[in-house]
């Protein structure tokens, strides 16, 4: 199905906004991660989409605001989202501190054993990145919204949500940089070797693919020991380059790391107890939210203080290093990329075609940052396809499939070092297929080729038909997601049970398809050279049809030279960016002058 960003927003917003004045159940355990799915559904496209700006309730489109009749006119709905924000952070607050935990996402690796009420309200990586975006949307809404305020009980309560946006953006970043982790080993070790493995497509020995590494990540590895001073653990082993290490980010603030010290009030910083290992998974959830923190609209919005641009500069340095190492791990060796080794291993020894998106993830991102060349595009293009097919997403399942998995009950993360404080820890990943969609998007804002463009398009409708299919058929959640019996012959229908965790990705893709949308289409170098062809025929043409109106001629027909004029002149300011375009002007040109040119011929017979 053809992607269009603007109108499936607003099916999935009608949907949302019926489900945004339900209250939470007064027993159930905190969880600011569902919680801000849900808000995020609305608020992210209202901040990141101009078409769907919801700030300025003079300028809201008609569409939009059919979409969101439930919750009002176009004076009531901005005010709705300010009050259900301010009681978002309200809820996810302590004695005017801002609390993290993560509730019901968090499930116990023993079923005889229940998760302790203290594991409940541990912070997550995922917390921390969606409270970055989460108080950027807010911060940014405000902007706007708070001009348009003149009632003092309202300028009040904008001015109160803003303060506490602040606050916990402040600690949600503090709190990121305490998660990131640099570990180290020997490549002697079973992640050693697990590493080597992994990134070897060449057979070379295992010595020359450490010394090789080595080389590869000496000015990472300089980096890392001499600029990293904010919420780290030590890194001293880092100056022993016999070792290897991984960077990224843990599932929670690391074991062992310092508070970070800062003149933001960040609240309490708890010590940590997660492992000082990076989890892939957490480390792409890190990344995204990071990325926020520097886009142009928080830039040009000014929504960072002094204090908290320190926080977000150290987290960009991390942002890029990460990516950076990633990056040479995917694309280790020219001839055959370790990244198309399907699936990727961890060095736990995990292996999941998850993995292999998630590194794809990263090396997107990277390629985004550094504008690669069209070779590692393609390469990166067909890995993408290769996930599409494997995973099911873009073929069709059938019974007994194991690509089911993937979806339901989705890749297990375990927590290690949860087991501290109670029963070890899981985490269930089940957006494989938003997260494809996604990365395909952003790869195509990439793609210079015509080409490469048509293929990732034509893979992110792929992904979209089976995604759309997965909506909630009826009920209290219809249209939102997930349905997986749609797609599935061993799915049962669906139960009742809305994901927001999933819903809030999706939500995510179509903005990353509408910021594509955006962007100015590709110039075709054929498309220009044809283009510039019939815009000199069509000038030559129009010169001899100029000399042929003798003493001014008829006025219809100065009329149509000037038009045929005007359109060359538009079609030649167009040439560079829109070279169909400046071709569709040359062919009403030549069409008009051959008319002219017939006429005067059959005038000429006449007489």
């Amino acid at each position: 199905m053809r992607i269009k960003p603007r109108q499936q927003l607003l099916e999935i917003w009608e949907a949302v906004s019926a489900q945004l004045q339900q209250d939470y159940p007064a027993d159930a355990p905190p969880n600011c991660v569902s919680e801000a799915e849900r808000l995020l559904c609305l608020l992210y496209p209202a901040t990141e989409v101009p078409a769907l700006r919801l700030d300025l309730p003079d300028e809201t489109a008609e569409d939009v605001l059919a979409a969101l009749r439930k919750l009002g006119d176009s004076v009531e709905v901005p005010r709705s989202l300010l009050d259900l924000t301010a009681e978002y952070f309200e809820r996810n607050s302590e004695s005017g501190a801002p609390t993290f935990g993560a509730g019901d996402y968090y499930l116990s690796d023993d079923p005889g054993v229940a998760v302790t009420e203290e594991q409940l309200r541990l912070g997550v990586v995922d917390s921390y990145s969606l409270a970055i975006t989460m108080c950027l949307a807010t911060l940014g809404f405000l902007k706007g919204f708070s001009r348009s305020l003149t009632r003092p009980d309202l300028r009040r309560r904008a001015d109160e949500l803003q303060e506490a946006a602040s606050l916990r953006l402040s600690a949600a970043m503090a709190a990121l940089l305490r998660c990131f982790t640099v570990s180290v080993f020997e490549a002697d070790s079973e992640r050693g070797r697990t590493l080597c493995a992994m990134i070897n497509r060449t057979g070379l020995s295992n010595r020359a693919v450490v010394q090789k590494l080595q080389t590869r990540l000496r000015p990472l590895r300089a980096i890392i020991r001499d600029q990293f001073t904010l919420g780290l653990t030590t890194v001293d082993a880092l100056e022993n380059e016999n070792l290897l290490f991984e960077c990224g980010w843990s599932w929670g603030v690391v074991e062992g790391a310092p508070p970070v010290d800062t003149p933001e009030d960040v609240g309490p910083q708890s010590p940590g107890i997660a492992q000082n290992a990076p989890y892939l998974y957490f480390t792409v959830a890190a990344l995204d939210g990071i990325a926020d923190l520097f886009s142009e609209r928080t830039l040009t919005l000014g929504l960072l203080n002094e204090g908290q641009q320190r926080l977000a500069t150290a987290l960009q340095l991390r942002w890029e290093l990460t990516q950076r190492y990633w990056s040479a791990l995917a694309r280790f060796e020219d001839e055959a990329w370790p990244l198309e080794n399907i699936p990727w291993r961890t060095t736990d020894g995990q292996e999941s075609l998850y993995f292999s998106l998630l590194v794809s993830s990263i090396l997107v991102q990277d390629l985004l940052r550094r504008r690669a060349t069209d070779a590692d595009l393609t390469r990166t293009v067909a890995v993408l396809e290769e996930l599409g097919v494997r995973s099911k997403t873009t073929r069709r399942m059938v019974p007994g499939d194991a690509g089911l998995s993937l979806h339901r009950p989705g890749v297990p993360l375990t927590l290690l070092g949860s087991e501290r404080i109670g029963p070890l820890l899981r985490w269930s990943v089940t957006d494989f297929s938003p997260q494809l969609l996604k990365r395909t998007v952003q790869l195509a804002r990439l793609a210079q080729s015509v080409g490469a463009h048509d293929r990732l398009l034509r893979l992110a409708e792929q992904i979209m038909d089976h995604l759309w299919q997965r909506r909630i058929p009826g009920g209290r959640y219809a249209r939102l997601w997930d349905d997986l019996s749609a797609v599935s012959p061993d799915v049962p229908p669906h139960g009742g049970a809305v994901s927001w965790s999933l819903t809030e990705r999706m939500v995510e893709a179509l903005i990353a398809t509408a910021s594509m949308i955006g962007e100015t289409p590709i110039r075709s170098p054929r498309l220009t050279e044809v283009a510039t062809d019939l815009l000199g025929e069509a000038d030559h043409l129009l010169d001899k049809e100029m000399m042929a109106a003798t003493g001014g001629g008829f006025a219809s027909v100065q009329n149509t030279l000037n038009q045929a004029e005007a359109r060359l002149h538009l079609a030649r300011r167009l040439l560079r960016d829109n070279p169909g375009t400046a071709c569709a002007l040359a062919i009403q040109v030549l069409t008009a002058l051959d008319e002219l040119a017939a006429a005067r011929r059959t005038a000429a017979w006449g007489s």
